[in-house]
């Protein structure tokens, strides 16, 4: 069980206290959030100069294993996710508001479990092909070290156990020949970096830049204990009117918000990605990349790629469900946005973390080649019809754990270099 502090009971000096605490948090929040959008013009100027600038970018090393700018040059070597030792994490508060109110008496029931046996073994057995057609396509696949996820463990501020190493895009994001370790906001994630340790040190002693964000404290202070959630109505509201679950408090972020066309990178402020995280990536990528912040209509945002995907240069998926408020800034740019079909996957699939639109969560091994569901029929026309061969893998069963190829893989080397896609 998780435990949760109390923050309104005791004296009078205490709920003054906590009155005044409250006060300077909603202040501080504003704070980031203008700061922001107050420097964000000026610096995506000022990086732009740099940018253009070579002396400005770090070489990649000649023989370094690690170097990837977008998300469609040609691939070479990725990491692929395990789903062995999956388990449900515990419903805490931010679990709650990331998943589906039908599914809520699942992880009530089986918080701390495996998820169920038959259904994993599946899992495992689709992944599996995954890699073996992955390597028949000339791919190298590294795979994360398994680990006993249903070990209890205690910080000062919470208790969980832990989840998996299924989605490496969740945790990990390369960029040039750096690998950074995003902080992550769920409390059952929290270990879950060292699964990936031993394949980040030896990329590291190979020459790669290795850099691990902020760790949070993920105390009772980084959530919303009161996030109103009982509808997809009021899942709706809170988006429109900026409220997550997640607060300012400290930095957090999933990797998988991030997503990457050469020197522009983009992100969206979701339930796991805060103000406070976006300003960490953007300080630390500045100058020779900008990070620019797109909003979505979207009653849960958690992750971009089954949202926002780009699949090549000025080409990109955009969700019909949930359009882009800053779509036009794209259209400006000459890209070319394509509305992916409506998903096929049927309605009594347990979808435990995820959504249908996980038929857009695709992996592209190359502008002209593209790892799809087998299943998803309409969006493999639709690639057809682009000049873009698919390569179909059935990956049901790994859907229902939270992702589709995006977010499965990591892609850790792509053969090609740093441009500039939006100017």
């Amino acid at each position: 069980m998780l435990r949760v502090r109390c923050l309104r009971g005791g004296s009078r000096g205490a709920e003054a206290a906590h009155y005044i605490g409250l006060r300077l948090g909603r202040i501080f929040t504003g704070w980031v959030q203008r700061s922001y959008q107050s420097t964000q013009a000026a610096t995506a100027s000022q990086n732009t100069c740099a940018a253009d600038d070579n002396k400005a970018t770090s070489p990649v090393p000649k023989d370094c294993p690690v170097c990837s700018y977008n998300e469609w040059d040609p691939l070479e070597e990725i990491i692929v996710g395990r789903a062995e030792n999956a388990c449900v994490p515990p419903f805490s508060v931010e679990v709650k508001a990331n998943t589906y109110e039908k599914y809520w008496g699942f992880y009530q029931k089986f918080g701390g479990q495996s998820f169920p046996k038959d259904h994993l073994k599946k899992a495992i057995a689709e992944i599996e092909e995954m890699c073996n057609i992955l390597k028949r396509e000339g791919v190298i696949v590294k795979r994360p070290d398994p680990v006993d996820w249903s070990v209890k463990y205690k910080t000062p501020d919470f208790e969980s156990t832990g989840m998996y190493a299924a989605m490496p895009r969740d945790i990990l994001l390369v960029v040039g020949n750096e690998i950074i370790e995003a902080p992550m906001a769920w409390r059952a994630r929290f270990f879950e970096y060292r699964a990936y340790r031993q394949i980040i040190k030896d990329y590291f002693n190979c020459g790669a830049k290795w850099t691990a964000a902020p760790k949070p404290t993920m105390a009772d202070e980084l959530y919303d204990q009161d996030y109103p959630i009982h509808s997809v109505e009021d899942r709706h509201k809170l988006a429109a009117q900026g409220k997550f679950v997640t607060t300012e408090f400290e930095p957090c972020f999933d990797a998988a918000d991030f997503i990457r066309a050469g020197r522009d990178i983009f992100v969206q402020r979701s339930q796991v990605t805060n103000y406070m995280g976006i300003e960490w990536m953007r300080r630390h990528l500045a100058p020779d990349y900008r990070v620019h912040i797109l909003s979505f209509k979207d009653p849960n945002p958690m992750h971009i790629d089954a949202t926002f995907n780009i699949i090549g240069p000025g080409l990109v998926l955009s969700n019909p469900d949930r359009p882009c408020h800053q779509i036009e800034l794209f259209k400006k740019a000459g890209w070319t946005v394509i509305r992916p079909p409506v998903p096929l996957i049927p309605d009594d699939h347990p979808l435990w973390m995820s959504s249908k639109w996980l038929s857009m969560n695709v992996l592209m091994l190359d502008e002209k080649r593209v790892m799809v569901d087998d299943n998803e029929t309409s969006i493999q026309k639709m690639f057809e019809n682009l000049g873009i061969s698919t390569i179909k893998v059935n990956i049901r069963h790994a859907n229902s754990l939270g992702g589709g190829f995006h977010c499965w893989t990591c892609d850790i080397r792509r053969r090609g270099t740093l441009q500039s896609y939006l100017d």
